[in-house]
């Protein structure tokens, strides 16, 4: 029988989500990566015996555009802090009628437009192709739709987010293009955020929080700041109460990832050992060191 994991939970923020309540023996922490700097310093501490590790993905006080952030440092950080599991919560605008502002989806499926990112630790010297046919962690989807469902939240399970590039939103034209292939939420930032978990080997699971209705939307125009406002932070309470929910599901103490999250590197790299950048391979140390240590 292969040894009990001790999950540690990462847990990257979104737009009005910059810290979490309820820690104990919280602290920030400075972590240095060798992909640069994350968006902030990480929050670690505990949460009903369980050891977190949380990251605002924009930087407190929102400093960073989803352009700009470095998505491979942010990831790396938390592999390096030990995360085994990353919840992700994100704003999002909705695309279906059914998806009104308040709701949360446990998304399923990526559609990547995006275009201004580094999206792999992989490159020259030491090449890998993972899998991301299934790019979220269903035994994280599991025990948030549960949580979820336990607080009376509004939350349907599975849907596609589409990943713009922004920093604007979209087009009426492109929001009716992206309805037309299915998709339920739009926004900017878990990609290549969930990719580059895959990479990592880690279990990565995305909650994505409307905050309003996509251009698309007959009543959008008469949205007013204010109201997302509103809906942002309302969001985030509910953020706040899922974490503390679902964090003693997933600290508990488990085996090996039955989707295989934690082995997507076994059967991906591809470069031959001789042929492997040494400089590149000191990168990786986190990363893939499983492999490559």
């Amino acid at each position: 029988m292969a040894d009990l994991i001790t999950p540690v939970i990462g847990i990257i923020g979104g737009s009005g989500l910059y810290d979490i309540d309820g820690l104990e023996d919280k602290r920030w922490r400075k972590v240095s990566t060798p992909w640069g700097d994350p968006s902030d310093e990480l929050l670690e501490g505990t949460l009903a015996g369980v050891r977190c590790v949380f990251l605002p993905r924009h930087g407190r006080g929102h400093p960073l555009s989803p352009s700009h952030l470095n998505y491979r440092a942010n990831i790396d950080a938390l592999k390096r802090a030990g995360c085994t599991d990353v919840l992700s919560l994100s704003a999002v605008g909705s695309l279906k009628a059914e998806l009104p502002p308040g709701h949360f989806v446990i998304v399923d499926q990526f559609i990547d437009r995006s275009f201004a990112r580094e999206k792999s630790f992989f490159g020259d010297g030491c090449v890998a192709h993972v899998s991301v046919a299934h790019p979220v962690c269903p035994r994280i989807g599991d025990a948030v739709e549960g949580a979820a469902r336990d607080l009376g939240l509004p939350v349907t399970r599975g849907g596609t987010y589409l990943v713009m590039e922004g920093p604007q939103f979209s087009t009426k034209a492109e929001s009716e293009l992206y309805r037309s292939w299915g998709c339920s939420v739009i926004g900017m930032t878990n990609m290549p955020e969930a990719k580059l978990a895959r990479e990592a080997e880690l279990c990565y699971a995305t909650v994505a929080m409307v905050t309003d209705y996509d251009c698309w939307h007959p009543d959008h125009d008469h949205v007013t700041v204010d109201q997302v406002v509103k809906v942002l932070l309302g969001n985030a309470e509910k953020a706040r109460a899922l974490v503390k929910s679902v964090v003693p599901v997933l600290g508990a103490p488990r085996g090996p990832c039955p989707a295989g999250c934690d082995r997507a590197l076994d059967h991906a790299i591809i470069t031959a050992p001789e042929k492997r950048n040494s400089a590149l391979m000191s990168k990786l140390d986190a990363v893939a060191g499983r492999l490559l240590g």
